[in-house]
């Protein structure tokens, strides 16, 4: 909070649940919120999310709807995210899973160099952060495909779009980065029925929310072959239980949702404008439409 109290003088932060009068409380800056506290702030004119998502949010019953929603979309936690594709993608078509087993039997044996111009990577969610990874994975000379829910335009990556396109597109990719956003509309988008249309022996790196894999789906896709293997940084359920299979499948890689962080230093300048505008009645920054969820 000192970060913004620099950026914009005179402004009263107070950090919950020491908010003093409900009724003074203007501006939320808010990450899993408790689920009807933002509804106790009559006067409440903007929400800033402190994630690029805000399906923490929407899924708040008594969510005050008329109230705009900003998305935090920095440019810092954008470049961590496609850091981390590149790194997963990178993994799987180097077969350093592979070499890793290799190790772990000493066992030195080359393998076969793959081709990255013959390599498709498809990138599912052409937003802020699927873009940023499309545009990066093609410049490293990989064939790009990417899928959204409505067209989208992405320079040197061949873009498909809507429930008509997504057959190809999945047909298409042998490596599958999922950058959709959380909504109602496509939880639980890859399922069994939709594994099935990859390649068989494809991999697949969820770097968006776990919600949109059905996880008894994706074992079963692993352990029969259909997928060679997984990168995932979000799950079902978070943090995940000890009991979970996931942590000890031997196709699987895991990591404690870190793809992309909030960095103070960058996000505070974010919110800082967004505060600024809705000060001075200039539009707003990244608002999300309530109906789609993004």
């Amino acid at each position: 909070m000192r970060l913004l109290r620099e950026r914009i003088t005179g402004i009263d932060v107070r950090i919950h649940p020491d908010v003093g009068d409900p009724v003074d409380i203007e501006i939320a800056l808010a990450w899993k919120a408790p689920h009807g506290l933002l509804a106790t702030f009559p006067r409440l004119k903007l929400i800033c999310s402190l994630g690029m998502g805000v399906d923490h949010l929407l899924c708040d019953a008594d969510l005050p709807r008329t109230v705009p929603i900003a998305r935090l979309i920095d440019r810092n936690m954008i470049e961590q995210m496609s850091e981390y594709a590149l790194y997963a993608v990178l993994h799987f078509h180097r077969r350093f899973d592979v070499y890793e087993r290799f190790q772990r039997d000493r066992r030195w044996q080359e393998l076969p160099l793959p081709h990255t111009g013959s390599r498709c990577v498809g990138v599912m969610g052409l937003g802020a952060n699927g873009e940023d990874c499309a545009r990066k994975l093609a410049a490293l000379g990989f064939k790009v495909l990417g899928w959204s829910r409505t067209p989208k335009h992405v320079a040197g990556v061949e873009c498909l779009y809507g429930a008509e396109d997504l057959p190809r597109f999945l047909g298409a990719t042998e490596i599958l980065v999922v950058a959709l956003p959380l909504t109602h509309a496509p939880a639980g988008i890859l399922n069994t029925r939709t594994l099935s249309l990859l390649p068989r022996g494809s991999f697949l790196v969820n770097l968006a929310r776990g919600g949109l894999v059905v996880e008894v789906d994706l074992l079963q896709a692993l352990n029969g072959g259909q997928l060679a293997g997984a990168f995932l940084d979000v799950t079902e359920q978070e943090p995940l239980p000890a009991n979970n299979p996931l942590w000890s499948h031997p196709s699987v890689r895991l990591t404690p949702h870190i793809a992309g962080l909030t960095n103070p230093q960058t996000a505070v300048e974010v919110i800082a404008e967004n505060i600024r505008r809705l000060r001075s009645g200039a539009p707003l920054r990244d608002l999300i439409d309530n109906e789609r969820g993004y």
